[in-house]
């Protein structure tokens, strides 16, 4: 890298962003001895606690993180999504986000950026420098923007992503060495790159903070025998964020931020039981598994995660609700929501927000007309079928949390306060000198003027 800043001749200002997926502010404040790279860049510049997004799912924030704006603009509400007046659902990929990427701004100005590992980001562009794609490629060779990335992670032994089923076990010990050995490679891969590449913008995320804090959250917080395990694999991230920041010229800007944060998972809640038990949803046939099985005279049906979608005639393909009686149904779906107990009595919402509260945009016509944030301990599922019990456990003990994301840099520009993650792309914009319209976005920049 070194080499190539004395190749540019100049003095633009140059930007990495490192992602630390589902990294919860909390973790990091509590653990300096484990953090000693992060607290060490926040002496260096800042670091604080911010906000996620409604809701507070990967498929969407990374999307909202990487544009500014709300899934009303991205068009990526969660993990599954839908068209309106179908009853067929599909997982967002790349080419389902509306609005455009910050590394399209960049290299749109003049400026290269090399962009890996970032989810909901399949097929992987050919019009930036480099690109990886992340969470749901298919394939090495699918995910790689041209044969010589392909090549380089088959070199680096470089896996889209952690073997979750391992997470299954009771014994963990295979998911974690799974883990050491997916994070070795992703900062093996990202390590090269910054050497290799002459970027203007560097944008890489580890993903497998995620899977390890879905796992191994809980085991955290209640000092089981793997929570050593679980902070050791931090100190293993912390070791390369140090040595990337490390390696990092005096004239680039370092950024680092999660996607939402993590806590405890307690209880699933099964979403469209709680309807069918509660007279909003029914089935046609014995053995229902999707959307298009919910029968004609359901009135609310489920997203995950706690998307709530009033079954309305003209809009649903099987439409049961009036829309003079729309409002009634949802304003009912509300109360019964906001008296929604878990099994010890305590509340399960925390958040109930009118669709139209927290989106806006041309893709607003897919957003769901409730959508819930969810009291810790309790995550919100939303399968197709009847279930035992509309409370259940699985092989997950964490799960997301929208107000304890993390952001750092060393960056001493950036003021944290009511932060949030639209102002994300805004700030490394300004950062780069990218001239942007305010009004392209729902956040605004950190910069102190």
């Amino acid at each position: 890298m070194g080499l190539f800043d004395r190749l540019r001749g100049d003095d633009d200002p140059r930007v990495v962003f490192l992602g630390i997926d589902g990294v919860p502010y909390d973790l990091v404040a509590d653990h300096p001895d484990v953090f000693e790279n992060l607290h060490r860049i926040a002496d260096e510049g800042t670091g604080g606690r911010i906000s996620s997004i409604v809701p507070p799912e990967s498929s969407a924030c990374w999307p909202s993180l990487t544009t500014g704006v709300n899934p009303g603009k991205t068009g990526v509400y969660g993990f599954q999504d839908r068209e309106i007046g179908s009853d067929e659902t599909y997982v967002p990929m790349g080419k389902h986000v509306r609005a455009t990427r910050v590394w399209d701004r960049v290299t749109a100005d003049g400026g290269d950026a090399t962009v890996l590992n970032v989810p909901v980001t399949f097929p992987p562009q050919e019009d930036v420098q480099r690109m990886v794609s992340g969470f749901l490629s298919p394939s090495i060779e699918h995910a790689s923007s041209d044969a010589e990335v392909q090549s380089v992670l088959e070199d680096h032994d470089y896996v889209i992503d952690v073997d979750a089923k391992l997470g299954h076990d009771e014994d963990k010990s295979a998911f974690l060495e799974n883990a050491h050995d997916t994070l070795d490679a992703r900062y093996e891969v990202f390590d090269h790159y910054l050497s290799a590449d002459d970027w203007d913008l560097f944008f890489g995320v580890f993903m497998t903070t995620d899977r390890i804090n879905h796992f191994l959250f809980g085991d955290y917080a209640n000092d089981t025998d793997d929570a050593d395990a679980f902070l050791e694999f931090y100190r293993s991230l912390d070791d390369y964020v140090g040595r990337i920041y490390d390696d990092l010229p005096e004239d680039v800007s370092l950024v680092i931020a999660s996607d939402h944060g993590f806590t405890e998972l307690v209880h699933e809640v099964n979403c469209n039981e709680w309807l069918a038990r509660n007279g909003y949803l029914d089935y046609d046939g014995d053995d229902p598994d999707e959307l298009a099985d919910i029968s004609p005279d359901t009135e609310v049906f489920s997203f995950i995660p706690g998307r709530f979608f009033v079954n309305l005639e003209g809009r649903e393909p099987d439409g049961a609700v009036p829309d003079e009686e729309y409002e009634a149904v949802r304003d009912r779906l509300i109360d019964d929501l906001e008296s929604m107990t878990g099994p010890d009595g305590s509340p399960v919402c925390a958040q109930i927000h009118r669709g139209e509260d927290v989106f806006d945009g041309p893709a607003d016509d897919i957003a769901p007309d409730v959508v819930v944030v969810p009291e810790d301990g309790f995550d919100l599922k939303s399968g197709f079928g009847r279930k035992e019990s509309v409370f259940s456990q699985g092989p997950r003990n964490g799960m997301h949390k929208f107000s304890n994301a993390c952001l750092f840099t060393d960056d001493d520009r950036v003021a944290i306060d009511d932060v949030d993650l639209f102002d994300l792309t805004p700030t490394l914009l300004e950062m780069l000198e990218v001239d942007a319209e305010s009004a392209d976005f729902d956040g605004r920049s950190l910069l102190r003027s």
